[in-house]
């Protein structure tokens, strides 16, 4: 992802609101997206009048004194509030950068997963996905991975540009230890991304993906 090296912020129109149980915490139609130094990320900030600090819990809400520009604004913590919407879509992980592009794109490349010289996952019909500032990532179809040489895991991770992902484990086999969450996917993912519902992609720190012959990172 692009990081920023000073704090820049743009106004949105989109309104934004965020709820914790029944209460209306959040409700504002003039927001500011904000890109901090050296973060990938970017949050919302909201006029004061706009946000019920009493209900929000301690320690979730930032100021911005010591910006003159935003001194009249404040951002609330995303996993403090239970929903949060633009217009009516729900929020389930974050603020999404409108410069920030993720896209998937069927592929007819030769990609093989091995682990310990073990093939684990081998496709010619993976999704590539390509998105702002990272390394392309393919994602195979369930089919086309041995799933009986791993198991899934409680880990899970959000992505606002992508949704919840899901991890599994590699067993292990003969000379080869277990290897912790090294392939994930999106079960349910973001409508933005769907076509990657259900398909797995592994670290190329952990595993050796190899796109046409060729082992991408590591």
């Amino acid at each position: 992802m692009l990081t920023f090296d000073t704090r820049t912020w743009e106004r949105s129109e989109r309104r934004v609101r965020g709820r914790l149980g029944d209460d209306l915490v959040v409700d504002s139609d003039a927001p500011l997206l904000v890109r901090e130094a050296g973060s990938p990320y970017v949050r919302y900030a909201f006029p004061r009048g706009d946000v019920r600090t009493d209900l929000v819990p301690d320690g979730a809400v930032r100021a911005y004194e010591g910006d003159a520009e935003l001194a009249d604004h404040v951002s609330v913590r995303w996993s403090a509030l239970d929903r949060w919407y633009e217009e009516d879509e729900e929020l389930p992980v974050g603020p999404r950068d409108p410069y920030h592009r993720v896209d998937v794109l069927r592929s007819a490349r030769h990609v093989r997963v091995e682990i310990g010289g073990r093939t684990v996952g081998e496709s010619r019909s993976p999704l590539a996905v390509f998105e702002t500032g990272l390394p392309a990532v393919f994602y195979l179809p369930p089919e086309d991975v041995d799933l009986e040489l791993f198991e899934p895991t409680a880990t899970r991770t959000g992505c606002p540009y992508k949704g919840f992902a899901s991890y599994w484990t590699y067993r292990g086999g003969p000379g080869t230890p277990e290897r912790t969450d090294v392939a994930w996917a999106y079960r349910d993912p973001l409508r933005e991304v769907g076509p990657i519902a259900g398909h797995l992609a592994f670290y190329d720190s952990v595993a050796d993906v190899l796109v046409d012959g060729v082992k991408r990172g590591g």
